[in-house]
């Protein structure tokens, strides 16, 4: 069953509530867990080829908030007795789901657990879903989680 689990990680209330779940059935099937953080540079925020003397402050940062979602998704996954890696991944330009696809091919992921905003309608439009494009382009199966409406 699923040993090689690839949760990604983004602070995120989804990304938690996917985390939860892909602890339990990692207990359950005594699997393990890879970790990964994809930091990403907004769209717009592309410094150019000449890269722009503030982008290394930029990258620090964004790795910096990645290694810290890492550091508190381990701590969780550790405290319930489950192996866990961590990876962190980027900065990417914009869309983030090929380095999601990509690591869970290369890490030889059996299923992948990805927390989602359920969007709809214009915020879907204009914010797009990473869920979405990792599931409509990657082999592995996906397990997607979504918050519960208050």
């Amino acid at each position: 069953m699923y040993q090689r689990i690839l949760v990604p990680i983004d602070g995120s209330a989804p990304a938690k509530l996917a985390l939860d779940e892909a602890i339990k059935l990692a207990r359950s099937t005594k699997g393990r867990v890879l970790l990964l953080h994809v930091a990403q540079i907004p769209v717009g925020l592309d410094f150019g080829a000449g890269m722009a003397a503030g982008s290394d402050v930029v990258f620090q940062a964004l790795a910096e908030a990645g290694k810290d979602a890492l550091k508190n998704a381990q701590q969780a996954a550790e405290a319930a007795g489950v192996p866990v890696e961590t990876r962190l991944a980027g900065p990417e330009i914009g869309a983030i789901a090929p380095s999601i696809v990509e690591a869970a091919e290369d890490w030889k992921a059996d299923l992948l657990v990805m927390g989602t905003h359920g969007r709809r309608g214009l915020d879907h439009l204009m914010l797009g879903s990473v869920a979405e494009r990792v599931l409509r382009t990657t082999p592995v199966p996906v397990l997607m989680v979504r918050p519960t409406k208050e």
